[in-house]
């Protein structure tokens, strides 16, 4: 972990919670372990991703939604952060969330992050949360999309051809004050799998701001060698931006 500054983050607000949903299986990726347990150059997924929040100087406390069952492991591997505060995840993300989120009464600023986006750097935590202070209902860190992207139906045809130019591929952490988050949690019935999708169905505005392909998400096993690729070419994304 890169070591943090105290008078860095003692000068900035300090106004961050961190949320990490970490109890998904990751079937798609193999192996039996929990996904955010996987362990990319020696660490888990979600070390990775813990290093990288506390990093961050506006962050002042991180909770982790645990693997049922693996929660002293993961206090245990988590035990060098003091900002850290271990629970038991749920059924699906959304869950996870909002058990985190109960963790927070006196939270101001939450940003919620995937652990497989293990190696996304602390700039983009410090980018949402200031796109909140400046009045965003939410932020969320976006790239723009290269691929052409074709809207199909039930069968596999093509029903639409979005312009490339107004897509985004959304990334984590996902930001918006905490009581927000709570109500729009609250209204939801149904399973999201998009903390910012809540707060649109509240009427809520989302702002983007830049992401990071370090940022990408480890679904896949290919994914793991693209993370280490990243890892060993473009070094420690505590550094990066």
């Amino acid at each position: 972990m890169m070591p943090t500054n105290d008078e860095d983050r003692d000068s900035l607000q300090g106004d961050v919670t961190v949320l990490i949903p970490a109890a998904g299986q990751g079937l798609r990726l193999g192996g039996t372990l929990p996904k955010a347990l996987r362990l990319l150059r020696g660490r888990t997924l979600l070390q990775h991703a813990v290093d990288r929040a506390a990093a961050a100087p506006s962050v002042s406390a991180i909770i982790v939604a645990a693997p049922p069952g693996w929660e002293e492991q993961v206090r245990q591997q988590l035990s060098w952060c003091p900002l850290v505060t271990v629970t038991t995840g749920a059924q699906n993300r959304q869950a996870s969330v909002a058990k985190a989120l109960a963790l927070a009464p006196r939270a101001d600023i939450v940003l919620v992050h995937d652990a497989a986006r293990a190696l996304t750097p602390p700039a983009i935590f410090e980018a949402v949360a200031a796109a909140i202070r400046s009045g965003a209902d939410a932020a969320v860190p976006a790239l723009a999309v290269t691929d052409t992207i074709k809207v199909v139906d039930a069968e596999g045809i093509v029903t639409a051809t979005p312009q490339r130019e107004n897509l985004r591929a959304i990334q984590t952490p996902q930001g918006c004050r905490a009581d927000l988050l709570a109500r729009a949690h609250a209204a939801s019935f149904d399973v999201a799998t998009d903390d910012a999708g809540l707060i649109e169905r509240l009427g809520g505005r989302v702002k983007t701001v830049p992401g990071s392909h370090m940022a990408m998400k480890i679904t896949h096993p290919a994914d793991m060698e693209w993370a280490q690729h990243l890892l060993d070419t473009v070094g420690d994304a505590n550094q990066g931006g």
